[in-house]
This record gives C-alpha cells, sequence and structure tokens, in this order.
C-alpha cells in the first residue's frame, strides 16, 4: 500500500522489536541486522566505548530505512544527549488511507487520531493520519490526490 517515502534512520530502544514492527506493519523487507563492531560505533558517534546494533530495511519502491540502537558498554556510561531515542520524521504515502487504517486498527495498532483532510500547505486537501511505532513516534500516512476523501 506504500508507495513512495525518502531515506531516513531512527534511533530506537529495541532493534529486533521495530524491525518486526516495520516487517509485520508495513511490509518492510529485513536487508541485515547486525552488531557494530566497537571501532564503527566509536568513530559514527564519536563516544569512546559506544557499542551499536543497527538494521537496514527496505521499504517498498527499494527506499531503505536504518534502525539505530544503542548498547551500553560494559561498565560504561554513554552521553544521555545522544543515547536518547529519538527519530527522524517518516512520511510515508499510500494508495488507499482509509483502507490501511481500518485494516491495521483492526489488527491492534495505534493511531494518534483518526484520518483527517490536511488544511493547508503543500499537502492541502489529502488525508492523513499518525500511526504510533513501538517507541510512540509518529509515522505519517498520506494519501495523495485523496480529493474529498469519500471513498
Amino acid at each position: 500500500m506504500i508507495t513512495a517515502t525518502d531515506h531516513t534512520s531512527f534511533t530506537v530502544s529495541d532493534v529486533e522489536r521495530s524491525v518486526s514492527f516495520y516487517q509485520d506493519t508495513l511490509g518492510f523487507k529485513l536487508l541485515s541486522l547486525a552488531e557494530r563492531p566497537p571501532g564503527f560505533s566509536e568513530l559514527a558517534t564519536g563516544i569512546k566505548g559506544a557499542h551499536l546494533k543497527t538494521a537496514y530495511l527496505e521499504m517498498p519502491g527499494g527506499h531503505r530505512l536504518e534502525l539505530i540502537q544503542y548498547l551500553r558498554p560494559p561498565g560504561g556510561k554513554l552521553d544521555p544527549r545522544t543515547n536518547n531515542v529519538g527519530s527522524a520524521h517518516l512520511a510515508l504515502i499510500v494508495d488507499d488511507l482509509r483502507a490501511m487504517h481500518r485494516d491495521l486498527k483492526g489488527r491492534g495498532f495505534r493511531f494518534k487520531g483518526e484520518p483527517i483532510e490536511i488544511p493547508a500547505g503543500p499537502n492541502k486537501g489529502n488525508w492523513m493520519v499518525y500511526l504510533l511505532d513501538p517507541d510512540d513516534f509518529t509515522l505519517e500516512l498520506i494519501q495523495i490526490g485523496a480529493g474529498s476523501g469519500k471513498k
């Protein structure tokens, strides 16, 4: 149902749980899941003793999603400013927003509100809803060219 998105990265609290969410909920394909060597983790974060676990998923259309989990190094402490769970904004364009919303809601997935018509901006007149991921981040689902939304 997803037709487009940009490449993005999320910092998550648990990589395996998030991978399961994106695979089961949105049909993403797992490309790799691995703990990174300490040298790579230190270089990527600039934090001595940092330890990362990463997963790469492929989204419909071939785009990539990178999930990053910070693991506490043995006996060490990560900088809380960089060890927070956080996310970039992820907007997913779907074919039929209402059908996807009904399907996911029926399977127990959580949303922030109900689908609404976007009142202003470049997507004015299209419909959107926010799906909550396992860390309570919002994934924006948008139906482009939705017109009045009466389907």
